[in-house]
């Protein structure tokens, strides 16, 4: 019986640790299987027609387009809107639209749209007021908006033409508009559900349904949305004996199609449905460069809007212009996201160029002035540059120096050879704007790290395979009627286009494979130097010199040190596995924070391990999200506001009994200052060792202190007395500033009068108080605040079930019921990992660090 529950469970370990090479193998395998489809589909179509098709385009059609795509981006700023009215904020709408275009430009193009503009998101609205739970239940609300709204719309469609529908996926009409009549149903019992603003549980989680003008809102937003989206390529079609309801309801299943996918911007999911769809009415060398069009109309050109408006913005002349002063407030946020997407088109751009025939008016032209050899030698540089702006955008969206410099070079030299391989003056334009953007936004890249330090995750790998794999499939395209030899390789002329393409595909593959092994063959773990007595006196320095009074803890010297730049601030880390989890926010002033949190991600990913932060404040969440890492919320801290702490009233009542009873007992309540407890630690250690045994437990470590002399001795100590013993006592955690006081270690004997710990705690405030420190932090209960949270994440399920029913493993209700007593503050504190990798896996490294190892915990 033991073995069958264990084999689910490794099962489940084996899947989550690998989930990031599943979903990129997953990317692969569904683009590996549309591109097949649609290279199968246009078996008669050459690429001459597709150019051909794409000349004949008319200029009114593509005025439409993009009249539509700007119809499609208002509404889309509408979903941000709607959002924030949803959870009861109101912000400007001139930064909220900016955002919201920015997101959904850089979301459309690189795919991932909850991450990648997400991200956008949580870097803007953060820096505009919102709280991190805030900005999540945004990007919750336009996710599932998007995903609902787009269901619905296809429902509505596919109901209307339903016959039409199901002609051309071979299908009953009657069952199309079944399923079309059942999803309608079920939406509709939702808005029914939620027109007042219903609140519903499911398994323990409690969301707040959208009342019926928030969803009416939503819907009429997602169909213009939507219906002018389509209408974009539907402009740019020829004539079609399709209507325009039922080619909606192909777009919006093409588009549903692409976003499962999970392949960046659904490239060769999107084409392969409408190609596969309209294929029977309509040319198919037509569709293709109606696609081609719809791509660079709906995707590239908002991107280019974007990135224009942030360069705009950081021209000087515009700076006093109220719209530009508001803007600048998110460009901070909003240029690195933006350039490092546009890296990414520029990088295709290049790729795709190098597999497609120059114009021979061009060809004509560059053979009277430059050499072969300088023409073959661009084409292919041109290839390999291409794929290393692709691979460089990861670091330029992380805002690395080395990142910076290899986009300025490669956009640089990519426009020498725009001149040189072909007259190419719309590649030339996208790579002036890229080097404009890259230049005026360079004092945000002042992240020192090496780009070959960078280790690509998974899901880049596996993007910067699909557009490999797209390049030899459009080689394989616009070649098919060339017969394939392995002369072909030894071919330099500027007639054959073919063994040019050829060369420079194998290139692109060989780089792509090396850029592939050198990060997944990573170097091993290696264990950061520790901190010497030097460093330990300097970090106790700067912890009494700041607020925090858990900063404290770094007097165990059981914890590494990173140190800022200035040596004015410090991070305190262990290494447990492949995980470096740091303890708390950085100690020191505020100015220092990003550096230093950037610092610690670039060590940790260089030496082979993945960041941590464990229990941080809502304040640490933007550089965290800055520099690449997911938060999830682990519990609440307490804090007592000491000016407003006092016993009288009914409000704390039950303290101040505990209080009376305390004096009654005859408990006796003083400090000892630190120099004074080398003389008590004899009794302290019969107090801790008989606490220890009470409780079958051992010392704790990293975010607990142990009873150790001369860290019990380094702050003063907080006794109770009976009779002239001591039966309980406390060290407290103090600083200079007087800002915070907090306890660490708390001992009791197993004797000592019932409600001890009550009369100790509040002594010890009332003590605090008048010694004229700020507050009390009365420390974090685990998993507590997590049942509330709408559009709630797995991880916060699974942490409410936890909380509510995991009483025999720990007193998650009885810590947080006991801390309530105080009627404290309750401020949410955050694990923050990096992307990718499981919290559970973090978790679990962490309670081996605190634990001291496996053997550790599993003695307690």
């Amino acid at each position: 019986m033991e073995t069958t529950d264990r084999q689910p469970s490794r099962f489940r370990d084996l899947l989550e640790a690998y989930r990031p090479y599943l979903i990129a193998l997953a990317m692969l395998a569904v683009f590996a299987f549309t591109t097949f489809a649609i290279y199968d589909l246009t078996t008669e179509v050459s690429y001459d027609d597709v150019i051909e098709a794409l000349g004949n385009t008319r200029w009114s059609s593509i005025g439409l387009a993009v009249f539509f795509t700007a119809l499609s981006f208002a509404a889309l700023v509408g979903y941000d809107v709607n959002a924030l009215t949803y959870i009861g904020r109101s912000l400007p709408f001139v930064p909220v639209a900016m955002t919201a275009f920015s997101a959904y430009a850089v979301g459309n193009t690189a795919g991932f749209g909850a991450l990648s503009g997400g991200a956008i998101r949580f870097r803007a609205y953060s820096r505009l007021g919102l709280s991190p739970d805030d900005v999540g239940r945004v990007i919750a609300f336009v996710t599932l908006a998007f995903g609902l709204g787009l269901l619905s719309v296809t429902a509505l469609a596919s109901l209307v033409t339903a016959p039409r529908i199901g002609a051309i996926l071979g299908i009953e009409g009657g069952w199309v508009r079944a399923g079309a009549i059942l999803i309608i149903v079920v939406l509709s019992a939702l808005v029914i559900l939620g027109r007042d603003g219903r609140t519903i549980s499911v398994g323990g989680l409690s969301i707040r349904l959208p009342d019926t003008r928030t969803s009416s809102q939503q819907f009429l937003i997602t169909a213009l949305d939507i219906a002018a989206s389509a209408s974009v390529l539907y402009v740019l079609l020829p004539q079609t004996e399709i209507g325009w309801p039922s080619f909606l309801a192909i777009y919006a299943t093409a588009v549903g199609l692409g976003v499962l996918s999970h392949v960046p911007a659904g490239l060769g999911v999107f084409e392969t449905v409408i190609v596969a769809a309209l294929g029977n009415t309509v040319s198919i060398d037509q569709v293709l460069g109606s696609l081609v069009l719809y791509r660079v109309i709906y995707h590239v050109l908002p991107l280019l809007i974007a990135t224009l408006v942030v360069i705009g913005v950081e021209i000087r002349q515009l700076a006093y212009h109220p719209v530009a002063s508001t803007l600048r407030k998110l460009e901070f946020r909003l240029a690195p996201p933006l350039l490092a997407t546009f890296a990414i088109i520029a990088g295709a751009m290049l790729i795709f160029s190098s597999v497609t025939p120059t114009p021979d008016s061009d060809l004509d032209f560059l053979s009277g002035y430059l050499p072969l050899p300088f023409v073959e030698g661009a084409h292919f540089i041109s290839s390999i540059l291409g794929l290393i702006l692709f691979v460089a955008a990861r670091g330029i969206g992380a805002r690395l120096d080395g990142a910076w410099w290899t986009g300025m070079i490669c956009s640089a030299l990519a426009l020498v050879f725009a001149f040189v391989r072909a007259i190419a003056p719309f590649e030339a334009a996208f790579l002036i704007v890229l080097l404009a953007g890259l230049f005026l936004s360079a004092k945000q890249f002042d992240r020192r790290a090496s780009l070959f330090g960078q280790v690509l995750t998974p899901s880049w790998i596996a993007a910067m395979f699909i557009i490999v794999a797209a390049a030899v499939t459009m080689l394989l395209f616009v070649y098919r009627e060339v017969e394939y030899s392995h002369q072909l390789w030894w071919q330099f002329e500027f007639s054959e286009e073919a063994p040019r393409g050829l060369r420079a595909v194998l290139g692109l593959a060989i780089f792509a494979a090396s850029i592939s092994l050198f990060s997944l063959l990573r170097p091993a773990v290696r264990r950061s130097p520790l901190s010497t007595s030097g460093d330990l006196d300097r970090a106790i320095e700067i912890a009494m010199a700041q607020g925090n009074a858990d900063a404290n803890l770094v007097r165990m010297g059981d914890k590494r040190l990173m140190f800022s730049d200035s040596g004015k601030a410090f991070i305190m880390y262990g290494i447990q596995g492949r995980s470096w989890i740091a303890l708390f926010d950085p100690v020191g002033p505020q100015e220092e924070m990003a550096d230093l949190v950037w610092r610690f991600v670039e060590e940790a990913r260089t030496q082979g391990g993945r960041a941590v932060f464990y229990q941080i404040s809502p304040g640490l969440l933007s550089h965290c999200a800055d520099a690449g890492l997911r938060a999830f919320r682990l519990g609440e801290l307490a804090i007592v506001d000491l000016s407003r702490f006092d016993l009288k009233g009914g409000r704390l009542a039950g303290l101040r009994q505990a209080l009376n009873k305390g004096v009654r007992e005859g408990l006796e309540f003083s400090i000892i200052d630190p120099p004074d407890v080398m003389a008590s630690i004899e009794e302290l250690r019969r107090v801790s060792d008989a606490w220890l045994a009470e409780h079958d437990t051992r010392e704790k470590t990293f975010s607990l202190g142990a009873f150790r002399d001369d860290y019990v001795a380094s702050q003063p100590v907080a006794i109770l007395r009976k009779a002239g013993q001591i039966v309980a006592f406390a060290t407290l955690c103090v600083t200079d500033t007087k800002q915070e006081g907090t306890v660490d270690l708390m001992r009791f004997l197993p004797d000592a009068p019932k409600g001890s710990m009550d009369f100790l705690f509040v002594k010890i405030m009332e003590y605090l108080r008048d010694a004229g420190y700020a507050r009390f932090n009365l420390g974090m209960a685990p998993l507590s605040g997590m049942s509330t949270r709408e559009a709630a994440l797995a991880w916060d399920r699974i942490g409410s079930v936890v909380f509510e029913h995991g009483e025999r493993f720990y007193n998650f209700k009885g810590l947080k019921a006991f801390k309530s007593k105080f009627n404290p503050i309750w401020e949410p504190r955050y694990l923050a990992v990096a992307g990718g990798v499981s919290p559970a896996i973090v978790m679990m490294d962490a309670t081996l660090l605190i634990g001291g190892g496996l053997r550790g915990v599993v003695g307690k």
